[in-house]
């Protein structure tokens, strides 16, 4: 009898002890990809994480999409780095399988510095570094100090370039091809009670093919990088938007797409974008009216017209816009007879945007329920000009009614053809629209636009497009002349894009995201009949 007992309590002790070895072997990568992603300083508005195994990069071999976003020059320096530094016999066995962390800094010369993050095998001596100094090969390896800080500086004569390679704490390595960007790497202290990204459960990153980490607050810092004209509206609702998201890649030879959620910091003032996280998803109709020469738009969509009208008021009084707002409706009131708040609510449908053309023109666009409603509302607030334009008389009034993407039009002309309200800056513009809209000149009517939609979502309450090829001369007024000259010259490059999107679809008061850059199309002038 004790035979079997003691046989029992063996095998129940040798399971405790597999099962206590196999989760801390399971748990330790995650909390290496935690630790490194908190290492990573709070100026980064995008992370992209990788894995560093071969299916990943045989996957990629010889497809031009990553060089195309980020350089061949910058992606033949990683590659090089990769092979040379990496795949040393001194190093692979403790970095292959490990998450590798692409994190993309704001410098001081208007520049972009791209930091590696990355964490070494459980059983990885550092002295391995130290042993590769004395080697002879395509990369002179020294030992230097970085700020107090021990490290290396790898120059690969090749690349002509050094990398600066530093471990701030054990197992964790940082590097840049950028002396500032290393720097403020080890100048940064994490915050302990505070993610700057969205942790994935290691499952959850073990399946994925790749990620990309955003963190929104940090988007204006970036994009001021890559602006000259500090009033471009590029891509602003987004960068205002307190919020973090990570997606997961999707592979496609042909295009990027990213797909995952963002969680918005409730904790954090909201912004425009924020208004819809109480909707639900919207089927987009209104883009289908867009021009053809549209260079890049932004539309939304509600679900619930009369609470996003409610959550607008509110989000406007609490923005300290009420006395303003009620003042000019007020005297709107008082001059004209019209209740202009109530009567456009009235006439709103469910969607609206604000569309820029090759041309630089600015138009919005906006669905009504019946446009012969809200028209003589409209004539009794503007100088008409003939009986089908008009110019309102009163300034601000597209930003109290619709929010923050309409202050562009402060004066703007309009005009309704049928359910649409069309606004303008000038009458030009409204003319241009007129000829578009009555002759069918829709970018709905463009064979690759067609084919770009099928790698969207075609219901979301917040969705961005630009179009590469009409936003070049946009692109060339707003760029840095650094980054203009990069996307006009760089081959393959931006320029080799058809178009991207950015959607959000709110989804259990977060935001369900998707990416989209797809290259361009053998015939972009075609017309679907």
């Amino acid at each position: 009898m004790r035979r079997p007992i003691i046989l029992s309590v063996f095998l129940f002790a040798a399971i405790i002890l597999l099962a206590v070895l196999y989760f801390n072997n399971l748990s330790t990568p995650g909390s290496r990809t935690t630790n490194v992603l908190r290492a990573i300083p709070d100026n980064a508005a995008l992370v992209f994480r990788f894995n560093n195994e071969e299916s990943f990069y045989e996957i990629y071999n010889g497809n031009k999409l990553f060089a195309a976003v980020i350089g061949e020059k910058n992606l033949n320096a990683l590659d090089s780095l990769r092979k040379e530094f990496l795949n040393d016999n001194a190093l692979r066995s403790f970095f292959d399988g490990q998450d590798i962390f692409l994190s993309f800094h704001p410098e001081k010369d208007n520049g972009i510095g791209m930091l590696l993050s990355t964490s070494a095998a459980k059983n990885f001596d550092s002295k391995a570094f130290d042993k590769m100094i004395a080697q002879k090969g395509p990369l002179q390896i020294k030992a230097a100090n970085y700020n107090n800080q021990k490290g290396y500086d790898i120059f690969s004569a090749r690349l002509n370039k050094h990398f600066y390679l530093v471990s701030k704490e054990k197992g964790i390595y940082a590097g840049s091809f950028s002396k500032e960007v290393i720097d403020a790497f080890i100048a940064y202290t994490p915050h302990k009670d505070k993610d700057n990204f969205i942790q994935l459960p290691q499952q959850q990153t073990a399946n994925s093919l790749a990620n990309l980490y955003v963190n929104y607050a940090q988007l204006n810092p970036l994009f001021d990088k890559l602006l000259k004209n500090k009033y471009s509206d590029i891509f602003k609702c987004y960068r205002m938007l307190p919020a973090l998201g990570v997606l997961d890649l999707n592979f496609k030879s042909d295009a990027l797409m990213f797909s995952g959620f963002t969680e918005t910091e409730m904790n954090k003032s909201s912004s425009f974008v924020s208004l819809f996280l109480s909707q639900q998803p919207v089927v987009n109709e209104l883009v289908n009216i867009f021009p053809a020469t549209t260079a890049y738009s932004v539309n939304f969509a509600a679900s619930d017209v009369k609470k996003f009208e409610t959550d607008l008021a509110d989000w406007q009084s609490k923005a300290g816009l009420k006395h303003e707002k009620d003042s000019l409706f007020k005297k709107i009131s008082t001059e004209t007879g019209i209740k202009l708040v109530t009567e456009f609510n009235k006439s709103l449908s469910n969607e609206f945007g604000v569309v820029t053309t090759r041309y630089m023109e600015k138009l919005a666009i906006i669905a009504l329920n019946d446009g012969s409603e809200l028209r003589p509302a409209m004539y009794n607030i503007s100088n008409m000009d003939g009986e089908e334009m008009g110019q309102f008389k009163y300034n601000k009034v597209p930003f109290f009614l619709l929010g923050d993407a309409f202050s562009v039009f402060n004066h703007p002309w309009f005009m309704i053809v049928d359910n649409y309200l069309v606004l303008a800056n000038t009458k030009n513009e409204l003319v241009s629209y007129r000829d578009t809209y009555f002759n069918n000149k829709f970018q709905s009517k463009l064979s690759s636009y067609n084919e770009f939609t099928k790698l969207t979502t075609q219901r979301s309450n917040v969705s961005w497009y630009m179009n590469f090829k009409n936003s070049q001369s946009v692109l060339k007024r707003d760029l840095n002349d650094n980054f203009y000259k990069a996307f006009n010259e760089n081959e393959p490059g931006w320029k080799n894009f058809y178009a991207a999107s950015y959607q959000l679809s709110a989804a259990d008061k977060n935001f369900y995201s998707v990416f989209c850059l797809n290259v361009n199309q053998p015939d972009t002038s075609g017309v679907s009949k």
